[in-house]
């Protein structure tokens, strides 16, 4: 312990000193960053695997965004919704076309976009279905992650994000993740909706079985309940697809949209689904100061625009490739499994080697960065401007690692 306080440096100690500990960061200062790579405070660089838990699919100050922020910095950055703003319906209009829906509703974070889901699922239940009135119920997953706020956590299974929040909040069934069959027998006639991650990014970057996300549209469907998909991390171009539901063919009703839709720049999400859903909401019954502000519309319609292009798909369809090979190569090799879509991984570390916590830390040492989770796993997710040479740079350092 005495010998890690000496090698951190004194910034990340005077952080420590006045920041609440709800986090553990690897003993890195960054303090700039261009493109996949950063650069800490004494001049050396990494290779961002983390990519900002996907928020950064685009890459850091990725030129384009950076030009949208800086214009509209110079014009206009809050109104709130209280006044129509120029930006406004240009983000709306082209998010739900890439949607392909209807409506779009803009807030802030991850965790904001949840809360704004279950709303509509449990207004629409009341309004549309004909739920009695406070019975509404919304079917999770186990190993989910969806945000931590307070309701949010009443439906979690990592006693890191839940225990002693309560008293929790009501409302939801859970059933195992990838279990169609528990799925089917948890909805009743008071279930309003499935809340669901497409791929559980959390928990590991773990991908459901073949066929479980078209059986639950099909559940869904049959049974009158809305499938919304928390695509906030495997979203927008993460997984190869834009969405990573379109890798089996499936839409939801209502998609759940953050991290990188706000380009690395400034925190935007979103909610989108048909006006049968969306359009239950009126005014006075859910809002927010921020949500759909000049500056997060201007970066965000600009992301949207780099996604319609189809380019960052591809990319990470072809280099996601490329990876996957790179890292199945090393499975008996340190790995014993990894899983993943695109450019994002699970890797599953055989924990007699050492933990996911360790492993990081020594690729944080050889100037890869990436984050633990669950003890021996880590995930990868570097930005989707990342090139082959760097994944096969990435990838030859965790061999290092592993190799010790």
């Amino acid at each position: 312990m005495i010998e890690d306080m000496l090698r951190t440096p004194a910034a990340v100690q005077d952080a420590e000193r006045h920041t609440a500990h709800n986090y553990h960061p690897l003993p890195v200062v960054i303090s700039s960053a261009e493109g996949a790579w950063v650069t800490d405070v004494d001049g050396r660089r990494y290779l961002d695997c983390l990519a900002g838990y996907s928020a950064l699919n685009f890459g850091h100050r990725h030129p384009a965004l950076i030009a949208a922020a800086h214009a509209q910095l110079d014009k206009l950055t809050l109104t709130s919704r209280a006044f129509i703003h120029d930006q406004f319906a240009d983000f709306c209009r082209e998010l739900a076309a890439l949607c392909g829906k209807d409506l779009v509703l803009p807030m802030n974070t991850g965790a904001e976009a949840v809360e704004t889901g279950i709303k509509v699922a449990r207004k629409w239940g009341y309004q549309v279905k004909g739920v009695p009135a406070g019975q509404a119920t919304i079917v999770v997953a186990e190993g989910n992650f969806h945000g931590r706020t307070t309701t949010i956590v009443s439906f979690s299974t990592d006693d890191d994000a839940r225990a002693d929040f309560g008293p929790y909040t009501p409302g939801f069934k859970i059933v195992p993740y990838g279990d169609l069959t528990a799925l089917a027998e948890a909805v009743d006639e008071t279930t309003v909706a499935v809340l669901l991650e497409p791929i559980q990014g959390e928990q590991g970057v773990v991908v459901p079985p073949t066929g479980y996300l078209p059986g639950v549209r099909q559940l869904c469907t049959e049974r009158n309940v809305l499938f919304i998909a928390d695509e906030i991390q495997s979203g927008l171009g993460r997984t190869g697809a834009t969405f990573a539901c379109e890798l089996e063919g499936v839409v939801p009703d209502m998609y759940l949209l953050g991290k990188a839709l706000g380009g690395g720049i400034v925190p935007v999400s979103a909610v989108a689904a048909d006006a049968d859903v969306l359009g239950v909401l009126r005014p006075g019954q859910h809002g927010s100061t921020f949500g759909g502000n000049p500056l997060a519309c201007a970066v965000a319609t600009e992301v949207v625009r780099l996604l319609a292009t189809g380019e960052f798909q591809r990319r990470s369809t072809e280099l996601g490739e490329r990876l996957h090979a790179g890292l199945h190569a090393l499975i008996g090799k340190g790995l014993v499994a990894v899983r993943g879509r695109g450019l994002w991984a699970g890797l599953d570390i055989d924990p007699a080697l050492m933990s996911g916590r360790e492993a990081c830390e020594r690729l944080m040492e050889r100037g890869v960065l990436a984050k633990d989770t669950h003890g021996s796993t880590i995930r990868l997710a570097p930005p989707l401007t990342i090139t082959a040479e760097e994944i096969d740079h990435a990838v030859a350092q965790l061999a290092a690692v592993l190799a010790g």
